[in-house]
């Protein structure tokens, strides 16, 4: 029998992402933004269910390119708004057109977000060795930086916690439990890097 983190139920949606996605470094700015704003939106909401709707998420917002949604008008919150296959929620899509805008601007500065983001756990993933999913934090010190600076650029519904959920999902930490079996090929992809 396979060991997972606790935290993953019998959801076969869920156990594909943690035994596929969940905590495997990524250096993709187009991957990086998807996750950011599939992060911000699931404030206030379970992540099985941005999970199901994922797919909707990439069809509604261009698959997440970010220089399209720059571009997003009135004409295109309206009509995400009458989008059922997501979550409606004016703050929200909104925030992603301005993520969209504030990334562009950090690519610029930086040469990419991957180079500008990963600088808050100096470009290299840290190893919690996590025995429990108690000592799992819902943010951090790097979490609460990473809000403070990313606020400051124009980004949006990114507060500590929502930055922590998408320090793990990308991997910039691996919070797999030690006794997952995802923790030692996660420690092997950083090593490898």
């Amino acid at each position: 029998m396979v060991k997972r983190c606790a935290w993953v139920n019998n959801d076969p949606q869920m156990i594909e992402y943690h035994d596929k996605e969940w905590g495997t470094p990524i250096h993709d700015d187009r991957l990086l933004f998807e996750f950011l704003i599939l992060e911000g939106a699931q404030a206030g909401l379970s992540w099985s269910r941005i999970l199901r709707k994922r797919e909707n998420f990439r069809n509604a917002f261009d698959n997440f390119e970010y220089y399209k949604i720059a571009k997003y008008n009135e004409q295109n919150i309206e009509k995400l708004m009458n989008n059922e296959g997501i979550i409606r929620n004016r703050h929200k899509i909104e925030a992603v057109i301005a993520n969209a805008r504030a990334l562009l601007k950090v690519q610029k500065e930086f040469g990419s977000f991957d180079k500008y983001i990963w600088k808050f756990v100096n470009y290299k993933s840290i190893d919690n060795k996590f025995k429990e999913l108690s000592e799992l934090p819902s943010k951090t010190e790097y979490s609460e930086q990473m809000s403070k600076d990313l606020k400051k650029r124009g980004f949006k519904f990114i507060g500590p916690t929502i930055c922590y959920a998408f320090i793990q999902a990308v991997g910039m930490v691996n919070d797999h439990m030690i006794d997952c079996f995802r923790y030692n090929e996660i420690n092997q992809i950083i090593s490898n890097k």
